[in-house]
């Protein structure tokens, strides 16, 4: 199934559903999947382009994803405002206004030429389940609120923002848009001089919940429908600089070079060596080589390169920093080189809230859907909420584990699927806490 025929099968995802009762228990609610796939289908021509989609933040096709964006809130009867620091927000009152809200939502930039589906399922899948609690009659105790963040893919600037974890020399930072963050938060409709009042504080939230494509394979290829997320993992990124000599290519002898080249070479494999063989889901990547001079008939001089760590655990990110670098010294002594190492980003692993998974697993259970957990391996604003409010993700399959793709894609019956575990689990949680 490809993305242009979709919306055949969608009809048949998904219907809205009342709040039926068994005796005591509640079946559970469903949302209307049809018309989240159709919001998913007419968003995917804005910034399409032969490369796949290019809504990176700021541009003007993510204006015009947000513009889209405000009307789906307006349409599921949410009064849309944008917040100081550019995120969205909406909110359907709850019967007790006096509770902390729960917070869903995701985001709907993307990266270069990537997919429709990364960011805007989440999003239209939070405003689907607000829509279907006001048209069925269901009243929360809790408000709801539901949040489209600004600049995901530019590294949960959004959500930072929401927790007050940028510094004000980061606003300056460029962006692929070729703005400032700075530049795009008035672009988007923020204000760069009240950021504070867009800071929520622990307490403030009952929780939040996202949901998401996968992002990889293992979903498809275990045959399930819903990965429950037990925790986002920690990163660390490495600006890795070597050092050697650069010289001429035809003149200088192999047992007399210092060729930077070569000892990056060497690193990179032992890097990827040294992640597999030890058991467990720890990945690290080398994934940006920029050597200098970079000419034909020069041995490189230097080369900087980066390193991209990851694990759901803080003890094995410091464990592989130090054998990064303790690999590095003994290519160096060897290649006649010098490494120098500089962090670039450095973020602790984010756990999902044990009830949270609980009602995720208990949602997908009355839905009869097959699930598992699983960690990401991928980054989310849930990683940032997580350090104020409990915090619990829901997962879809990506087909061929393909995503940050044109290629990117989720079945509509997926995505549907996806939309009724989150409204169950907000009911859940409304129960609940």
């Amino acid at each position: 199934m490809n993305r242009r025929t979709f919306l055949g099968s969608a009809a048949a995802a998904a219907a809205v559903t009342p709040l039926l009762r068994l005796g005591s228990r509640p079946q559970p609610l469903r949302t209307n999947g049809a018309r989240l796939n159709s919001w998913l289908s007419r968003f995917d021509s804005i910034g399409r382009t032969p490369g796949g989609i290019n809504r990176v933040a700021y541009s003007d096709a993510d204006l015009a994803g947000r513009a889209f964006t405000l009307d789906r809130f307006r349409d599921a009867g949410l009064d849309p405002r944008i917040d100081t620091a550019g995120n969205i927000r909406g909110l359907l009152p709850g019967t007790v206004p006096s509770l902390p809200a729960i917070l869903i939502g995701s985001h709907v930039d993307s990266v270069t030429d990537g997919g429709n589906y990364d960011g805007p399922v989440g999003s239209f899948g939070a405003l689907e389940v607000a829509r279907s609690l006001r048209e069925q009659g269901v009243r929360l105790r809790h408000p709801l609120e539901v949040v489209v963040w600004q600049n995901e893919e530019g590294g949960t600037i959004g959500s930072k923002l929401a927790i007050g974890d940028l510094q004000p020399a980061d606003l300056d930072k460029m962006t692929r848009s070729g703005k400032t963050i700075r530049e795009g938060i008035a672009r988007v409709g923020g204000d760069a001089s009240r950021l504070a009042d867009a800071v929520r504080k622990q307490g403030d939230l009952a929780c939040y919940l996202e949901l998401h494509i996968e992002q990889g394979g293992r979903l498809e290829q275990a045959g399930l429908r819903i990965g429950v997320v037990e925790g986002i993992v920690g990163l660390r990124w490495f600006e890795v600089t070597v050092t050697g000599m650069a010289n001429h290519a035809g003149t200088t002898p192999m047992d007399q070079r210092q060729d930077a080249m070569l000892a990056a070479a060497k690193f990179t494999v032992a890097v990827n060596d040294a992640i597999r063989v030890e058991p467990g889901r720890q990945v690290a990547t080398v994934g940006r080589v920029i050597p200098s001079p970079n000419t034909t008939n020069v041995i490189p001089g230097q080369v900087v390169l980066t390193v991209d760590l990851r694990d759901l655990s803080p003890e094995t990110l410091s464990r592989f920093t130090a054998r990064f670098e303790q690999i590095a010294r003994a290519i160096g002594s060897a290649t006649g080189t010098r490494f120098a190492f500089a962090s670039l980003v450095s973020s602790e692993p984010a756990l999902a809230d044990p009830r949270a998974m609980g009602w995720i697993d208990a949602a997908a259970d009355a839905l009869r859907l097959t699930r598992q957990r699983m960690p990401s391996g991928a980054g989310h604003d849930a990683q940032e909420i997580a350090r104020i409010a409990p915090m619990g993700m829901i997962f879809i399959p990506s087909i061929g584990g393909i995503s940050h793709s044109p290629r990117e894609f989720s079945k509509p019956e997926d995505i549907a699927n996806g939309a009724d575990v989150l409204l169950n689990t907000v009911r859940a949680a409304d129960e609940a806490l």
